[in-house]
């Protein structure tokens, strides 16, 4: 294939899923729009059970995103009944996971009152995260089968479930949170029964997908399990976790420098979430990026063919810096004109628009780094990428932003600088594993 043909079939998969990932995030924007009708304080504990949430979330994602490149490398060797026995043990393994997973949110929810948060968020938050902590596993089911899928080189009906999610979410919150159509008015709890409702939905709705489609039924996606394959669930955990404890490091970080900005002062923080806030809309279309190069990565590796896997790879980088790049611009030529969609208040959008020139310059990298990832997730080359996000987020990227930006002042600034060049230390990385991984490829298949 030549490069021209590898970025089309990249752009083909992709597209799908970062409209996928952009549905998952307009959830949580739904969520705040509707919750914030209620008051303040409701809002409050909504971002709060989140932000917790989601960080324990990530280790499951993370366990569900084995799926991809295993199926694709089975697939890629034309072993269609090892593609079988990925989904069943992949379901039973993330279905103990989650059910664990739903278990320690459940009692860290009694937890968040150590956080010196406001009391009356906190009795709201409590109990919110108690209704989400059953969500997990509906959502777990859901990633599964997604993974699965996408492995399979079909990344549209993800897309289609989450655009359709949206809808029964909404419709939950009006009625749930509100009281409508002769429903109790369960005001912050009726958003938490909402998403559990969605969650439920989407599981249910991806599992029948693959299970009634006449082109998954030689792989027998059933719940039949013929047996317990210990050998398979223990390559799903040797890349599932390492990859969620990835993510976990990242959005760790990430998560941390806003707490660290919040230190510095109110117009920091507000500041800081409209830049991340544009900055993660760009972050979803590179997500797409990265799961297209993983398939693609994965199935060449299960042919065996390295020179057409070195191309896939090569192509998915560059799309990814051309794409970065081209929002980069857009951010510093929109940098005084951004943060005015989301506040008028001049000290913030001047702080906002300060951050947006280093959010441009961070996209390419940040680009690199997530696609390389992905690019060595379908080599499933995971433990090195786990430790290297260790080393650039908390090593460097979190000492030196509270060096930066709480000892010498540098505010807002210096943490956004740090976490840069945790991003750039990443990306470097990473790309320096791929080439090396790819020549190791070349020269056992000539030896």
């Amino acid at each position: 294939m030549t490069y021209k043909q590898h970025i089309s079939e990249t752009i083909k998969l992709a597209i799908p899923v970062s409209i996928g990932f952009l549905g998952h995030v307009m959830l949580g924007v739904v969520d705040s729009l509707m919750i914030g009708k209620i008051g303040a304080s409701y809002l409050a504990a909504s971002a709060l059970v989140n932000s917790v949430l989601f960080l324990i979330l990530v280790l499951g994602i993370g366990m569900t995103v084995a799926m991809t490149p295993l199926t694709a490398i089975a697939n890629g060797s034309g072993n269609h009944e090892e593609c079988g026995v990925i989904l069943r043990q992949g379901l039973l393994t993330n279905i103990v996971f989650a059910v664990l997973l739903a278990v320690a949110v459940y009692y860290i929810a009694d937890l968040l009152k150590f956080m010196e948060q406001p009391e009356e968020v906190v009795e709201l938050a409590s109990s919110y995260m108690k209704i989400l902590s059953f969500s997990i596993i509906p959502f777990l089911v859901f990633q599964t089968y997604r993974q699965f899928i996408e492995g399979l080189e079909n990344t549209r009906p993800a897309m289609y479930i989450n655009i359709i999610a949206n809808f029964v979410n909404a419709f939950g919150n009006w009625v749930l949170i509100y009281g409508n159509l002769g429903m109790p008015r369960l005001e912050l709890d009726g958003a938490g029964y909402a998403s559990l409702t969605t969650r439920v939905f989407i599981a249910v709705a991806m599992a029948y997908y693959v299970i009634k489609s006449p082109k998954y039924s030689r792989y027998d996606p059933s719940l039949r399990f013929k047996s317990i394959n210990y050998k398979m669930i223990k390559k799903i955990i040797n890349i599932g976790l390492p990859t969620g404890m990835q993510m976990f490091f990242e959005v760790g970080a990430f998560s941390f420098a806003a707490i660290m900005i919040g230190w510095i002062g109110t117009d920091y923080l507000a500041a800081h979430q409209i830049a991340i806030s544009l900055a993660s809309i760009t972050f979803m279309i590179i997500l797409g990026i990265a799961s297209a190069a993983t398939i693609r990565v994965g199935n060449y590796l299960g042919k065996k063919d390295f020179v057409e896997l070195n191309k896939a790879s090569n192509s998915s980088l560059l799309i990814a810096v051309i794409v970065m790049a081209s929002f980069g611009v857009i951010f510093i030529a929109l940098n005084n004109f951004l943060p005015t969609l989301f506040i008028q208040d001049p000290e913030v959008t001047e702080i906002a628009s300060v951050l947006l020139i280093f959010a441009a310059f961070f996209q390419i990298f940040d680009g690199t780094q997530a696609t390389g990832l992905g690019i060595l997730r379908g080599m499933t080359d995971v433990k090195n990428p786990m430790i290297t996000a260790f080393i650039a987020y908390w090593i460097v990227g979190i000492p030196l932003a509270y060096f930066l930006g709480v000892n010498l002042d540098y505010k807002a600034n210096g943490v956004w600088f740090s976490l840069s060049l945790g991003l750039v230390l990443a990306a470097l990385f990473f790309t320096y594993r791929i080439r090396k991984n790819i020549k190791n490829y070349l020269l056992n298949e000539t030896a």
